[in-house]
């Protein structure tokens, strides 16, 4: 991970306690030393805060660029920042970056009576969707860079309408994340492989739903046809209501039709008197605990 600038970094530091100090975030204690510590503090309390010395003459302006990235080599980091810290280069990408959420984003518009509706649905709502909920994995209610079975089948379904073959690749994605029983995992990260395996009832069906929409909005049936794997782990005990683990992908391989099927057939849970037991999940917290 790295920080850079445009111009010439004078001095830095890491360690927030030296930069906050005695005093607050709106006045920090730094704001009063000829310069900063030099130290990164990893592993405390840590800030990043760099320092820039820049002289302006009267009635002058100037552009700086500022850069925060992460790498795995550092050829890598120095191609990037003698490339970004010529303005002009930093311009041009952001024209480009420009450009391409342009051509994603005004394929639907639409027109209402009320602007600010039109603003939020003329872009800035697929583009929450697309950046903050598939890309970044995070929101103001969930931060945490997991993928959620249920969470960005739903999110994908709008995104039909502006590429259709991103619902098709959550889908395949999420397929590989159902049990050789028929449940899924709730949530995961790739970076880890490690997941989250519950009794939740409301995940099970969203594959099926998804796949139900997109033959619909496509015609494309062959998606049935697609094969993929499940992931194999210790089947929850009656009185483990989830799991934390690292579920390995399973040899067994199905079609995502047949994918389907058994999460079908895992929803049908029926009680004692033929009616569907309620079962637990994040949209009906207060039922998690009934048993039948």
């Amino acid at each position: 991970m790295y920080v850079s600038s445009s111009e010439e970094i004078t001095s830095y530091t890491g360690n927030d306690l030296y930069f906050v100090g005695r005093k607050d975030l709106s006045n920090p204690e730094a704001l009063d030393k000829v310069e900063l510590s030099l130290e990164n503090s990893l592993g405390t309390k840590s800030c990043i805060a760099i320092e820039l010395e820049i002289e302006l003459e009267e009635y002058e302006d100037k552009k700086i660029v500022l850069m925060l990235g992460e790498e795995e080599e550092k050829e890598a980091i120095r191609e990037i920042v003698n490339k970004y810290k010529i303005v002009e280069n930093t311009k041009e990408e952001l024209r480009k970056e420009r450009e391409y959420w342009n051509s994603i984003l005004r394929k639907v518009q639409v027109r209402t009576p009320a602007e600010s509706f039109d603003i939020m649905l003329n872009g800035w709502a697929m583009y929450q969707t697309i950046a903050c909920r598939l890309y970044a994995r995070s929101g103001y209610y969930q931060s945490g860079g997991a993928y959620g079975f249920r969470d960005q089948l739903q999110d994908t379904l709008s995104t039909k309408f502006i590429e259709e073959n991103t619902l098709k690749e959550q889908i395949l994605k999420h397929s590989k994340h159902q049990f050789e029983e028929g449940d899924v995992e709730h949530w995961w990260h790739d970076e880890t492989k490690r997941g989250i395996r519950t009794k939740f009832s409301d995940d099970l069906l969203w594959l099926v739903y998804c796949v139900c929409e997109y033959i619909e909005f496509t015609g494309d049936y062959s998606i049935l046809d697609e094969v993929t794997p499940y992931i194999k782990g210790n089947v929850l005990g009656a009185n483990e209501d989830e799991k934390y683990d690292l579920y390995e992908e399973s040899e067994k391989t199905d079609s995502i039709y047949n994918h389907c099927i058994k999460a079908i057939e895992k929803s049908l849970d029926f009680g004692e008197n033929g009616l569907p037991k309620i079962g637990s999940g994040d949209w009906n917290d207060g039922f998690s605990t009934v048993r039948k």
